[in-house]
């Protein structure tokens, strides 16, 4: 069965309230009751990615100790996975110049993880140096990007990560790796889900325990998004060793990522407040809010841990005001007006 056939297949237990109601019904009908939610995850692992995704794009420098009071505010709040910067070239990305001071600075906690991006073995050694015990590589699925995002080509970023991940097995360190535009380029357009799965492959291979595919300038829908998963999962890929990494550009994120937990997809990046964007993809607004993401899992009753969506809204808007900018969270925006509505509308689950 193709992508397309399996959505096409299962589009009416999209919205069964709304096929009892065409159908002269008035009653509710339980989450649980949902064809449709039995095909997706019972827990979901989220991947907070403010502190580096969020505020690298910042054209503002933003002060160490917010930085590193960002990270802690989102762990206080509940999220179990934060990563907390990249040791890239301070040269091409300034906002992160000061990784090493950032990361031996957070107070970590048991049972969090605190993963930094590292771009080569350089990278590696410096996170390695400042206490970093997981770290992420990043490639991408087209040429052109690759070689603006890291100036390289394809086969010779997968050569450099290969000496990251010889060396963080030698020191026990995990490494997550990122795929980046994997249904559209801003340079190339359309992407074949094969290069994705290409890509993907050659990094499982060489040891990444996990691969987040991303969506980096957010011309994703549902149908690509599965089209693209579909692709790496029949070259070999299990589908616990991905996650999702959606860029909200054209407000599709949401959508997105339900329909890759819809193929089996536990593990969902996203950023506080909406924050984040590449500054080397033109057009790549902000990341899918983690806001939005625990408001519509915790309303489905997936499991996602001890996240507190009132203290981390709280905390998406102190991140921009400090930033200046209104949250790109439409939940914390519309709790933050109205808590009443708000305890109302999480409230629905128990219809």
């Amino acid at each position: 069965m193709s992508p397309s056939d399996h959505l096409a297949e299962h589009s009416p237990d999209l919205n069964p309230i709304s096929t009892l109601r065409s159908q002269g019904h008035t009653r509710s009908i339980s989450i649980s009751r949902c064809p449709f939610s039995h095909r997706l995850p019972k827990c979901v692992r989220i991947v907070e990615v403010g502190p580096r995704d969020g505020l690298q794009n910042e054209s503002h420098f933003v002060e160490t100790s917010r930085k590193i009071s960002l990270v802690h505010e989102l762990v206080d709040a509940g999220l179990r996975n934060v990563e907390v910067t990249a040791f890239v070239s301070p040269r091409r990305v300034p906002q992160l110049a000061d990784s090493s001071a950032v990361l031996s600075a957070i107070r970590k906690k048991t049972g969090v993880s605190y993963p930094v991006l590292v771009p080569n073995l350089i990278g590696f050694n410096a996170a390695l140096a400042a206490g970093a015990e997981e770290v992420a590589i990043f490639a991408s699925a087209t040429e052109q990007f690759s070689q603006k995002n890291i100036n390289c080509s394809i086969q010779q970023s997968l050569d450099r990560f290969r000496a990251v991940t010889t060396a963080a097995r030698a020191y026990g360190v995990k490494v997550r790796a990122y795929v980046s535009c994997v249904v559209g380029c801003p340079y190339e357009g359309p992407v074949n889900p094969e290069a994705v799965a290409d890509v993907t492959i050659a990094l499982k291979e060489m040891g990444c325990y996990e691969i987040s595919l991303g969506d980096t300038i957010g011309v994703g829908n549902p149908k690509s998004i599965v089209q693209m998963l579909h692709a790496v999962l029949q070259r070999g890929v299990p589908v616990s060793a991905l996650a999702i990494h959606c860029h909200d550009t054209r407000g599709t994120a949401l959508a997105n990522v339900l329909a890759a937990m819809s193929v089996g997809v536990s593990v969902i990046d996203s950023s506080v407040a909406g924050l984040g964007g590449c500054p080397f993809a033109p057009g790549a607004a902000g990341n899918l809010a983690t806001e939005d993401l625990v408001y519509m899992l915790q309303g489905m009753n997936i499991d996602i841990g001890p996240v507190d969506l009132d203290r981390l809204s709280a905390t998406g808007r102190r991140i921009c005001a400090y930033l200046g900018r209104e949250s790109s969270s439409r939940v914390s925006a519309a709790s933050h007006n109205n808590s009443k509505l708000s305890s109302c509308s999480r409230s629905a689950a128990s219809l």
